[in-house]
């Protein structure tokens, strides 16, 4: 519930708050979604009662509406910047995610121009007290650590601080370093386009 009302939020303000049956719907919805869910708006009611009382859901209403809206409130309660939130909510829609992977995702919530852009978020969110995000222990076949929320219950795998990686550096070390190297690759390769362009430019002038 937290993920999509964030995601609405930053994505599309002018139908935010939602309503329930729009909630719902946004749970629901197959795109960008991991895992898929298919909640009935009882679920998601008793779901946001459970919110209310942590003070992470709030009512709004417009005037001469009778319609309940609901917004949330990890902004004021947590103090979370639109960066963070845009991170966690994909974090909370999308499962474990590598950094590269959040960056990308993120787009259309935030502007996060680099991948050293993307660390300082996720580093923010890890150095909290309690942390909301955990770094994972590397699986076979991966290069790069994945992240993932901690908004709810705490999974016996995740932990925030103790985590090795497989050279037993401590993870929080893996979480500050590249762990994408093809978007880094690609961020050099658009850099490097943008100087050569303007350099051309440049040059002509003296043609």
């Amino acid at each position: 519930m937290l993920g999509v009302l964030i995601e609405k939020e930053l994505t599309t303000p002018d139908y935010y708050p939602m309503t329930l049956n729009a909630l719902t719907a946004g749970c629901n919805q197959k795109s960008n979604r991991d895992p898929v869910v298919q909640y009935g708006t009882d679920e998601v009611a008793s779901a946001l009662k459970e919110l209310g009382k942590a003070h992470l859901i709030g009512r709004s209403s417009g005037a001469g509406s009778r319609t309940i809206k609901y917004r949330h409130a990890v902004a004021e309660h947590l103090r979370l910047t639109r960066e963070q939130r845009a991170l966690l909510a994909c974090l909370m829609l999308r499962g474990p995610q590598s950094i590269g992977e959040l960056r990308t995702r993120t787009t259309r919530m935030v502007n996060l121009p680099d991948l050293t852009a993307a660390r300082e978020v996720v580093e923010a969110l890890i150095e909290r007290d309690p942390p909301l995000v955990s770094i994972l222990p590397v699986q076979p076949g991966r290069k790069e650590a994945r992240l993932s929320h901690l908004m709810g219950s705490v999974p016996p795998t995740h932990s925030a601080q103790t985590v090795a990686s497989p050279e037993g550096e401590p993870a929080a070390s893996v979480a500050v370093r590249p762990t994408d190297l093809r978007s880094e690759v690609e961020d050099l390769k658009d850099r490097l386009e943008k100087l050569e362009r303007a350099f051309d430019k440049f040059r002509h002038q003296f043609d």
